[in-house]
């Protein structure tokens, strides 16, 4: 594989997605060649990208990675010949009924690069605020995903994983030097939660991350946080759009964060013993 990128630009998009999945997708096209257009090397789409629909009700089938939803991203990377993350899936579990919810990254040429399947599921109870049983219609993965590419060193997660800081070490000391966190993030806890924890994040693993967000009113009882941003590896916001179906766009300079862990080296004193797991790609 050729070196990492030095630098390299980013397109995060926010989405407000629906039941209708033709519109979704079509809102993902249309963006995705914004993105493209303005010179964005990776386009990153939010979490539930193609369907969101209300807590409990029925969506359509799960799809095989094959399926026709994937093929929809990866003809949109092979089109602008760009890295495309297709926020979430709902991918087939061969073991069981239920789905998985899994980040796809496609190359620029349309193949599969990484498959991550969601480990850390959303089963919260706030009255009133944030009632959620994901793991009622969703199996949870459990492999961290790190994958080299031209660009740089991609950490995968989603969502609800931001709250679980062990997986974005693991993942730091497997070589990522951006984390990427497509989310659909409640805006009541967004609210208090949701820009304090990226910035967390990064500050502690001295790595960018890549927040493409879903936002507004997806139906009744449903409404995301939006502010999908970008934040550098020292934790200063660098691109954000609070609301609104959009793209922020920003500058991966891969030089800095090799700067800053090599001026602060944090990760190399990592007391690995204290959570007992080993580094490295699973």
């Amino acid at each position: 594989m050729t070196p990492p990128a030095r630098a390299f630009t980013v397109a995060a998009v926010q989405m407000r997605s629906t039941d209708d999945r033709k519109r979704n997708l079509d809102t993902a096209e249309a963006l995705a060649a914004e993105a493209a257009g303005r010179g964005a090397h990776l386009i990153a789409f939010p979490e539930n990208v193609a369907d969101l629909r209300a807590e409990g009700s029925v969506g359509p089938p799960a799809e095989p990675i094959d399926g026709p939803t994937a093929l929809r991203f990866a003809t949109m990377a092979a089109r602008h010949r760009a890295w495309i993350l297709a926020g979430t899936i709902a991918l087939r579990n061969p073991r069981g009924r239920k789905r998985h919810n899994a980040s796809i990254l496609f190359a620029p040429d349309g193949s599969v690069s990484a498959v991550y399947r969601k480990m850390h599921l959303f089963d919260v109870a706030i009255p009133g605020r944030a009632v959620f049983s994901e793991s009622s219609t969703v199996a949870a993965g459990n492999t961290p995903v790190v994958v080299s590419t031209p660009l740089g060193v991609f950490g995968l997660s989603i969502c609800y994983d931001l709250r679980f800081p062990e997986l974005y070490r693991h993942l730091a000391l497997a070589g990522a030097t951006v984390l990427l966190v497509p989310s659909a993030f409640s805006a009541y806890t967004g609210r208090a939660h949701w820009t304090a924890l990226l910035r967390a994040r990064a500050i502690e693993n001295l790595a960018y991350v890549v927040a493409p967000a879903q936002w507004g009113l997806h139906h009744a009882g449903r409404r995301s946080y939006g502010h999908t941003c970008v934040i550098d590896p020292w934790g200063r916001v660098v691109a954000e759009r609070p609301g609104g179906t959009g793209i922020v766009l920003a500058r991966i300079d891969l030089t800095r964060v090799a700067r800053l862990r090599r001026e602060l080296p944090a990760l190399t004193h990592v007391r690995r013993e204290l959570f007992g797991g080993r580094s490295g790609s699973d």
